[in-house]
Parts: C-alpha cells; sequence; structure tokens
C-alpha cells in the first residue's frame, strides 16, 4: 500500500526529483500551480511534488531501486520511489502544455525571462547593472555626490565581459579588521529555524535575517530542493548574482537550465555524479561588501524547512569571515575548515576563479571548527584520499581537533532519514565518533587469516569495562504516534522516510531508537544533528565535547562505506551522495550531569549547540512503531 502526501506550501523543485526520468521540468516551464492547488478541510495550504518515475536503464540489473551496487539501501531513491507511487495513485500527471513565449523583434528591447514562475524584466536589470556600473566608476574618479570610501586595497576594473567567478574575485571590498566587532556572526554560531507560529527562542534565526537581502552581491546556493519562487522573494537577482550548484542527469538538461535563466545574474554548477547518487549537501556562500558569510543549514531551499509552514524545525551554522587587509595579496596558511570546503568546492567544478577568491578572506576564525563533506564517488589510492570524506573524514576531523578517544563515548543522532542500517554499521560511525578513520570496522569484517596477532580482540569486542553500543549510541526518529498528533500532522511529514522492511530486518539496531520529540511543542524535525561527549561517570570539567551539525541523515548512502577494491585488493571508500556538515567542539561547564539535573549530559552543549529534541528520550517499546512513508 502507498500513501500520496502532500508538502507545504506550494510546487517546490528538486533537481534529482523533477530533471530527471519521463519527464522534464525546467526552470522556466512550470506547471500552473493552481492545478495542483489543494486545500484540506483543516484549511492546510498544500502541494503535492511532482516527480518522474525513475529509468531503470541507470540501474543495476537486478537491483532493486532502493537498494545500492553494494548490497546498502538509499532512503532518499525510496522517497522519491514512494512518492511517485502516490501520484500514480492520485492520478496526477505533468502538465505537458506549452508555455507561450512572447517574441520581439531582434534589437527591440531586452526580452523578460522566467526563472521559477517569477518573470525577471531583462532591460530593467541591464539598466540597473549600468546605473551600478557608472556610481562605481563615478566612485573611483572622485566624482560621486556621496560620501567618499576607503580606498581599496585591492582593486582591477572589472571589463564588461568577465565571467561571474572574476567579479567576485576581483570586487571592490573595502579593508575589514579581522577583529571587527560589526560582523554579526564573527565567531560562528549554531542556530533553530524560527518556526511561524509560536514565539520566538533567543537561538532562532530566518533566512531573510541570513541573507540580508538589501546588502547581498553574490551568493553560492546548494539544496537538494528548491522553490525559484520562494527563494527570489528572498534574493534580490538585480542586486545579487547567483550560482546555483544543482543536480543534472544530461548534458542536454545542463543546457536547458542554463538556456532558461538570465546568465548574467544566474550560472548553474553541476556537480559530476554516479549512475545512483544525490546531490544532498546544503551550502550557502554569501558575498558582502566587507565580509563572506559561509551558511550549512540542515535544511534545503523550501519554505517549509524554514519554518514558514509552522510544522518543520531545522537546525544552521553560519559565521562570517572578513576580507584580508594589506596591499597585497597576504599568503597565509589555510585552516583545516578551508582546505576541507575548498576541496569540496572543487569536487564539485565550481567555477575556480570563485574558489580562489574564497582565499583572500580571514579564515582564521575556523581554527576551532572542522568542515566535514561526503565527496559522491569511489575514493581509493596511494595517498589515501578516502580519508578526507565521508565517515573516514568525520573520524579524521575529530582527531585533528584533539578530540579522538579510546574510551567510551556517548553519541546522539538526530536523523529525519533511515536507511538500511545494521550493528555492524552503526558501529563503524561510532568508531568515526571516537576518532578512526574506518580501519577499526573495516579489519574486523576482514577474514580471520588475513588479520595480525591480536587485532581480534581490539576490533573484535568491547571491553569488559564498556558498556554494549546500545547504551552508548541512541539514534532519534519520531514514532507514528508522534507524527500523527504534531502541528502539521502526517500530511507534514514528506520529507521523513523511514521503510518498513528495514525496522522489521533482524540486523537493524532497535535497541537504539528513541523517539524524537521536539522542544518546541507540535514541531518536526528535519534536523540532521550529532552530539558526542564522555560517559557521564568519566565526565569532568574541560572534557572533550562536539556536535556536527549539516546535511547528512544516519545511512550509508550519506557516509559511504569502506571496502577492498577487488582490482587491486586496496581499501576504497564508496559514497553515493554529496554531503557537508560542520564539527563544532564543546567544553564541559565543570559540572556533572546529575548535579546540573541532566543524566544524559546534554548540559555539555549549553552556550554552543541549542538541543532541539526533548531528553531523555523514550525508548522504543513493544508497541511503538517508527513512521513509516510507505508499507
Amino acid at each position: 500500500m502507498t500513501r500520496a502526501y502532500s508538502i507545504p506550501p506550494r510546487l517546490i523543485w528538486s533537481p534529482q526529483l523533477l530533471l530527471c526520468g519521463e519527464f522534464s521540468l525546467v526552470l522556466s516551464s512550470f506547471a500552473d500551480t493552481s492545478k495542483v492547488d489543494n486545500r484540506n478541510t483543516s484549511g492546510h495550504r498544500s502541494f503535492l511534488i511532482m516527480l518522474p518515475i525513475e529509468n531503470n536503464e541507470n540501474s543495476h540489473a537486478g537491483t532493486p531501486l532502493d537498494q545500492d551496487a553494494n548490497g546498502g539501501y538509499d532512503e532518499e531513491t525510496a522517497l522519491r520511489h514512494a512518492i511517485s507511487l502516490s501520484l500514480q495513485d492520485v492520478g496526477l500527471a505533468p502538465d505537458t502544455h506549452d508555455a507561450t513565449v512572447d517574441r520581439q523583434a531582434p534589437g527591440t528591447t531586452l526580452p523578460s525571462t522566467d526563472f521559477g514562475g517569477v518573470r525577471l524584466d531583462r532591460r530593467k536589470m541591464e539598466e540597473e547593472r549600468l546605473a551600478r556600473q557608472r556610481k562605481r566608476t563615478a566612485d573611483e574618479a572622485g566624482m560621486s555626490c556621496s560620501p567618499p570610501r576607503p580606498k581599496p586595497a585591492i582593486h582591477k576594473p572589472s571589463p564588461p565581459r568577465e565571467s561571474r567567478g572574476t567579479r567576485l574575485a576581483t570586487a571592490h571590498i573595502p579593508q575589514v579588521s579581522k577583529h571587527d566587532a560589526t560582523l554579526p556572526f564573527a565567531r560562528g554560531v549554531v542556530k533553530r529555524t524560527r518556526v511561524a507560529g509560536l514565539t520566538r527562542g533567543t537561538d532562532d534565526i530566518t533566512l531573510e535575517e541570513i541573507l540580508d537581502k538589501e546588502r547581498l552581491e553574490m551568493a553560492v546556493l546548494t539544496s537538494f530542493q528548491w522553490d525559484e519562487q520562494w527563494l527570489l522573494s528572498k534574493i534580490d537577482p538585480v542586486r545579487t548574482r547567483m550560482v546555483l550548484i544543482a543536480y543534472a542527469s544530461s548534458e542536454a538538461q545542463k543546457q536547458s537550465m542554463q538556456n532558461n535563466v538570465p546568465s548574467d545574474c544566474i550560472r548553474f554548477c553541476f556537480p559530476p555524479m554516479g549512475t545512483m547518487g544525490h546531490l544532498h549537501s546544503k551550502l550557502q556562500i554569501l558575498k558582502f561588501e566587507s565580509h563572506l558569510r559561509i551558511v550549512i543549514p540542515t535544511g534545503n531551499l523550501v519554505p517549509y524547512d524554514w519554518g514558514e509552514s509552522g510544522e518543520l524545525e531545522n537546525m544552521v551554522f553560519l559565521i562570517d569571515l572578513p576580507r584580508l587587509g594589506g596591499a597585497e595579496t597576504v599568503e597565509i596558511a589555510e585552516t583545516c575548515f578551508q582546505t576541507e570546503l575548498l576541496r569540496f568546492l572543487r569536487a564539485q567544478n565550481l567555477d575556480e576563479n570563485i574558489v580562489k577568491s574564497i582565499g583572500k578572506y580571514d579564515f582564521a576564525e575556523t581554527t576551532r571548527y572542522r568542515f566535514v563533506h561526503t565527496i559522491a564517488g569511489s575514493h581509493s589510492g596511494s595517498d589515501q584520499p578516502w580519508q578526507h570524506t565521508g565517515y573516514c573524514g568525520l573520524g579524521k576531523a575529530v582527531t585533528s581537533l584533539g578530540l579522538a578517544t579510546e574510551r567510551p563515548v556517548i553519541v546522539d543522532y538526530v536523523t529525519s532519514s533511515l536507511g538500511s542500517l545494521n550493528h555492524s554499521y552503526l558501529e563503524s560511525i561510532y568508531n568515526a565518533c571516537q576518532g578512526d578513520t574506518g580501519m577499526k570496522e573495516y579489519e574486523a569484517r576482514q577474514p580471520m587469516s588475513r588479520r595480525r596477532k591480536g587485532e581480534e580482540n581490539s576490533a573484535g569486542h568491547q571491553d569488559e569495562d564498556s558498556s554494549p553500543l546500545a547504551d552508548l549510541f541512541r539514534i532519534y526518529f519520531p514514532t507514528e504516534s508522534t507524527i500523527a498528533s504534531s502541528r502539521g500532522g502526517r500530511s507534514a511529514s514528506g520529507t521523513i522516510c523511514f521503510q518498513e522492511k528495514w525496522w522489521k530486518s533482524s540486523t537493524f539496531p532497535r535497541e537504539s531508537m528513541r523517539d524524537s520529540v521536539c522542544t518546541k511543542r507540535g514541531v518536526l524535525m528535519h534536523t540532521k544533528l550529532i552530539l558526542v561527549r564522555g560517559r557521564e561517570h568519566e565526565r569532568k570539567a574541560g572534557s572533550p565535547a562536539w556536535a556536527y551539525i549539516g546535511s547528512a541523515n544516519l545511512s550509508e548512502s550519506a557516509w559511504g562505506r569502506l571496502v577492498k577494491d577487488r582490482g587491486s585488493g586496496q581499501v576504497k571508500l564508496n559514497c553515493r551522495n554529496w554531503e557537508c556538515g560542520v564539527l563544532v567542539p564543546a567544553t564541559s561547564r565543570g559540572e556533572s550531569g546529575i548535579e546540573k539535573g541532566d543524566p544524559i549530559g546534554l548540559h555539555t552543549f549549553t552556550g554552543t549547540v541549542p538541543v532541539p529534541m526533548q531528553t531523555p528520550a523514550a525508548a522504543y517499546g513493544a508497541s511503538s512503531r517508527p513512521w513509516f512513508f510507505s508499507r
């Protein structure tokens, strides 16, 4: 049996969903939303996601739609398949009517362009662009009636036809001290998305506050799902140039997408994709006159993920980086955060001019953080590139911050989707949280004859003083009753994904499951959050703890799997998705959890990472059922 779910509040675009398969909805030719605008009895406005049935020619022969080549499962693929079946149930078909395009004689005027249903006046945009260019020229010549600006440290006049990446690299930006107190997020901060209809909390933030529309000059945006009309209400395309890192299934589709947007203000970057991968990462790189803002949210660029429907919550990390001062280019060592961010962007094929221009900003305040990513594809070789990405990269990041430990840690993982987990894979994620780069669990999977003496004890069983993994690794995922009693009910759960067949598997770690209940009453969480710290009786003042905030759900698709390459016999990391996040360290305040009335020790994160779920959370009982989007 399948279910049809409505996703509020309007038709969205997910490149993986809408721009592949049997039909294609490009940016300039969306179906009229009035054709899918349904109102339920409660007055809640909702729209069905439109998506194609996947073409099977890209799948491995004999492999189920939701199973990968290694026998693992992918929750995003399963979600797409379930929604496509629901569309068949309700008889929703794509609109095949060709949109009428007004044609004008060459040279008469600049045409307007549709972008997600929003008509962009190209003539007006060009006039405003030229006006800004004349103003900049007047300022540089001292002819402006405006108060004089500080003389730029580095300035190159922008040639009329230069690339967008070059324009970012050579933009006119005044010098800013790296300790400039005017930057609102100079040291980095973790926030929760504000939820409409609820009293605003001190940790809440809106997308408008992040994008700062009136001052935003350029935005590099990545998302798994998009709502362009809504996005253009948050960003002014006349003022702000945009680069959208998006998915396309073919060269023809890339060309079609590029042809349907004004290239002088919106461009695309298309990361390399495997036959079964997903661009699931969420990242925003925002350029302002005085600084660069790095934003890592857990939600997509759709209104309900930013709390506007009053039903879902996400989290977001953001940090402001001032431009490096000095009369010449300053050569400084990259921070680990910067190195991995640039590695990720280059792997996605982002314009090299943009990538290089990021080096013109001061990353000193990112020293305490780590950028963690998953790069889709297979990673092997003598230089061990697999150590930089996936759960191997997570373990390396933990170690590089001095947070690695051989002692047991407590892991709380909040996830909005679950894959086909087993105890072995859960152990690999747990080991990464201790600082292991993947080899401990990998070696435990190898034949006994290949292990060196002593390895069996270190990798095959736990120390007598340690607790079972069930007591150390808690997975937060909502029960069916939590979904049903939420503000939006079942209709708000379309992006919360799990399958009953995975739950019923004998190898699924049921004992680790906890009900995921938001501290904001009735709100569901689309958050992906990992909270790690030492066991309560081992914690003392100053003991290390850290959190991960990002796009990665708890699944093999999100974190990859370390395997042996059949040809070379060498270690290889297979990753299906593109993901990214940030590792944020926290320090205990010196009081034990019992003294603080917090038996699981989450008070450690007070002032660093807001804890979004109710704790201690109820374990799944005999009558408890997770939320399943299909049965």
